[in-house]
C-alpha cells in the first residue's frame, strides 16, 4: 500500500500532480488545482485513473529519485538487469493549457519501458472516448479533452479502456511524452517541444531559487519549502492553496478527510512574512492583492477561505465511488467550513495588511477603507462565540485564540494610525477596544491555578494556537503566563515529541470521532516559542527533528503519526512549509521575532 510520503510534487502554478515512487502519476486535477481529477488512483484504485512509466516488469518502487537542484523537475531512476533508465517529470508553465511532460532516458544498457495511461475524468468516474488524430491519442468526455503525444516510433495501442506504449531504448537515447489538456470545444493548443521546455524549466526554477536571501543553516530545506509554496500558488490570481489534494486522512481509516484545494486567510501573515523576508516581494504583493480582492465587501461576510480567484461558494459533497486513501472514507469535494464564523481571520487580515504597509508594498486606494470597515465591525461583534482556528464542527465556543486575534486586529489598526497620522480612523475607540479585549482574555481565558491560557473561556482544554500569543505581541515572551502556557501545552499536547492541535478524546470540541496525528505547524510554533523564551538549544533540536520528518524529496504533509512513523493529512501542506521557513528565519536568520 502506498504511503503519503511516497509521493513527489510537480506543477505549473495552475495545478499540480503527485508522482509515486513507482513512477505512477496518481493525482492530477485539470486545468486548476480545484478542478476534477483525471488521475484519482491516490484516493481509489487503478480504475480511477493513473499514468505509470517504468521499465517493463518493474512492479515495485524506483531505485532512487530526486529533484534537480533548486527546481521542481523530478528525476526517477531504475537500475535493472538490462540497464538504468530515468524518467524526468515536469509541468512547464503556459497559460490555460496545462502540460504534463515525461522524458524517458536510458543511462546505461538497453531497457524496455512501458507506459500505462488510464484517464478517468471527474475524480475517476468518467471513461473518455479515445481516438487517433494525426499520430496522437485524443481523449474526450464532456468539457474535457487531453492529447497524448510521443515519438513516432513508439508503439502505442488501446486496450481495456487504457492506452499503452512500449519501446526499447539504448544508452543515450530519449523518448518524450506530452499530455496536454484543453477545453473540448476549443482547438488544440500549440504543441510544445518537450526537450526545450525541460531545459527552460530547469533554468527558470534555478533562477527563481537564487533570489532567496536566506543563507543560514538548512538553506536547501528552506529553498525546497519555498519552491513548494511557489508550486502551490495559482499564478493567474496570486492565491495560494493550502494543499493540492483533498481527503488525505488525518487518521488512517478515519473520517477526518477534508478538501484543502482552496486559499485560507489564516495563512496570510505567515506567508507574507516568508515572501518579504526572503526576497520574494513580487509574490508577496500578488498574495496581498489576492487577499484584498477576496475580502472586499461587507465585513460581516468575511470568509475563512476562498476559491483560487476569490470564489465564495465552495459547497461540500462526498464522492462515493472513491474508497479513500487507505480506505479512509468519505472522500469530500468542497469544504463546508467556508460557512463558519472564525473571528481570528479578522486579526490575520489586519496583521497581514499592516505587515505589507510596514514593508513598503505599494498601497491600494481602498486598502485602508477595508481595514477600517473590518475593525469597526469587530467593535460590535467580537463577543460572539465562533468555530475557531481549527474549524471545529462541534459547536461554537469563546475560543481564546480567536479573541487574541481580535486584539491583534485592533492593535494593528491603532499602530497603523499612530505611524500614519494622515489616515482617518477612531484612534481612541480602537485603543479602548484593544484594551477591553486584552482584559477579558486575561480574565476569562486564563487558568491561574495551572498558570496557562486555555482553549476557550472556562475550559480546561489546551490549544496549540495559544503558542502564538508572544508572536503576535499580545504578551511579551518573558511574561510568566506565556512561559506557563508553553510548558503546559508542551506537556499535555505532546504526541511522540511533537504536538497535537488539541485533545481529541471524548471531551473534544471538534464533534468528530477518532483522533489525528501530530500537527506539524504547531510543532514549528513550539520551536518558535521556545526560542523566544530563551530555550534556544531545545528550539533547534525540535526544528531538526521536524526537518527529518520530510520525505526523501523534502516534502511535508499536514500531520505526522509518531506511532506508525508516517505522514498524515493533505500533502504537501503549505502551512507546514510556511512554518518551517518562518522557524528557520527565527532560529538562524537573525529575526528574533520569528
Amino acid at each position: 500500500m502506498h504511503r503519503i510520503e511516497d509521493y513527489a510534487l510537480i506543477g505549473d502554478e495552475q495545478t499540480a500532480a503527485l508522482v509515486g515512487l513507482d513512477g505512477s502519476v496518481d493525482w492530477l486535477c485539470l486545468p486548476r488545482f480545484d478542478s476534477g481529477a483525471c488521475f484519482a488512483r491516490l484516493l481509489g484504485d487503478e480504475d480511477n485513473g493513473y499514468w505509470r512509466i517504468a521499465p517493463k516488469g518493474a512492479e515495485g518502487p524506483c531505485t532512487r529519485r530526486s529533484y534537480r537542484p533548486d527546481t521542481l523537475v523530478l528525476d526517477t531512476e531504475w537500475e535493472t538487469a538490462e540497464g538504468t533508465v530515468r524518467v524526468t517529470d515536469l509541468m512547464p508553465q503556459r497559460d490555460r493549457a496545462p502540460d504534463l511532460v515525461r522524458v524517458v532516458e536510458c543511462l546505461s544498457g538497453r531497457v524496455t519501458v512501458r507506459s500505462t495511461l488510464r484517464i478517468r475524468f471527474d475524480y475517476g468516474s468518467i471513461v473518455p472516448w479515445v481516438r487517433k488524430s494525426g499520430g496522437h491519442r485524443v481523449a474526450v468526455a464532456g468539457p474535457d479533452s487531453v492529447w497524448l503525444r510521443s515519438e513516432p516510433h513508439v508503439h502505442t495501442w488501446g486496450e481495456d479502456f487504457s492506452t499503452y506504449s512500449e519501446f526499447t531504448i539504448e544508452e543515450g537515447e530519449k523518448v518524450a511524452f506530452v499530455l496536454t489538456w484543453h477545453p473540448s470545444h476549443e482547438p488544440r493548443p500549440p504543441l510544445i517541444d518537450p526537450y526545450k521546455v525541460l531545459r527552460a524549466s530547469v533554468r527558470d526554477w534555478q533562477k527563481w531559487s537564487k533570489r532567496c536571501h536566506y543563507d543560514g543553516p538548512y538553506r536547501d530545506v528552506v529553498v525546497r519549502s519555498l519552491i513548494t509554496l511557489k508550486a502551490l500558488t495559482y499564478r493567474p490570481t496570486g492565491g495560494i492553496v493550502a494543499a493540492p489534494t483533498t481527503s488525505l486522512p488525518e487518521e488512517l481509516g478515519g473520517v477526518r478527510n477534508w478538501d484543502y484545494r482552496y486559499c485560507w486567510l489564516r495563512d496570510s501573515t505567515l506567508t507574507l512574512n516568508v515572501g518579504l523576508s526572503l526576497g520574494y516581494r513580487e509574490e508577496a504583493e500578488a498574495w496581498r492583492d489576492w487577499l484584498l480582492r477576496a475580502v472586499a465587501g461587507d465585513p460581516a461576510d468575511l470568509q475563512i477561505m476562498y476559491g483560487l480567484a476569490g470564489e465564495r461558494r465552495l459547497p461540500e459533497f462526498e464522492v462515493p465511488w472513491l474508497s479513500g486513501f487507505a480506505q479512509s472514507a468519505p472522500v469530500r469535494i468542497g469544504n463546508q467550513a467556508v460557512e463558519q464564523l472564525q473571528l481570528d481571520v479578522y486579526g490575520e487580515v489586519m496583521d497581514s495588511l499592516a505587515l505589507a504597509r510596514d514593508a513598503g508594498l505599494s498601497t491600494k486606494p481602498h486598502m485602508w477603507a477595508i481595514q477600517v470597515a473590518l475593525v469597526d465591525w469587530l467593535r460590535s461583534e467580537w463577543r460572539q462565540p465562533d468555530e475557531g482556528l481549527w474549524e471545529v464542527r462541534g459547536g461554537r465556543r469563546q475560543f481564546v485564540h480567536s479573541k487574541v486575534m481580535v486584539w491583534v486586529a485592533a492593535d494593528r489598526a491603532v499602530r497603523t494610525l499612530e505611524k500614519n497620522p494622515k489616515l482617518e480612523g477612531d484612534l481612541d475607540g480602537w485603543r479602548e477596544l484593544r484594551d477591553e479585549v486584552h482584559r477579558e482574555v486575561c480574565d476569562k481565558g486564563f487558568d491561574s491555578e495551572r498558570n496557562t491560557f486555555t482553549q476557550s473561556y472556562g475550559s480546561r482544554e489546551l490549544d496549540a494556537a495559544l503558542l502564538l500569543i508572544p508572536r503576535v505581541a499580545f504578551l511579551p515572551p518573558d511574561d510568566p503566563r506565556v512561559v506557563g502556557t508553553i510548558d503546559a501545552i508542551r506537556e499535555e499536547l505532546d504526541h511522540g515529541g511533537f504536538l497535537r492541535r488539541y485533545s481529541t478524546d471524548e471531551t473534544t470540541v471538534d464533534g468528530l470521532p477518532g483522533g489525528e496525528g501530530a500537527f506539524l505547524v504547531c510543532s514549528f510554533w513550539l520551536a518558535d516559542a521556545l526560542h523566544m523564551t530563551g530555550r534556544r538549544k531545545e528550539a533547534r533540536e525540535l526544528f531538526e527533528r521536524l526537518v527529518r520528518l520530510a520525505n526523501d524529496v523534502g516534502l511535508l504533509a499536514e500531520e505526522y503519526d509518531p506511532v506508525g512513523d508516517r505522514l498524515l493529512g493533505n500533502f504537501p501542506q503549505a502551512f507546514s512549509h510556511v512554518g518551517l521557513v518562518n522557524t528557520a528565519l527565527a532560529l538562524f536568520g537573525g529575526d528574533e521575532a520569528g
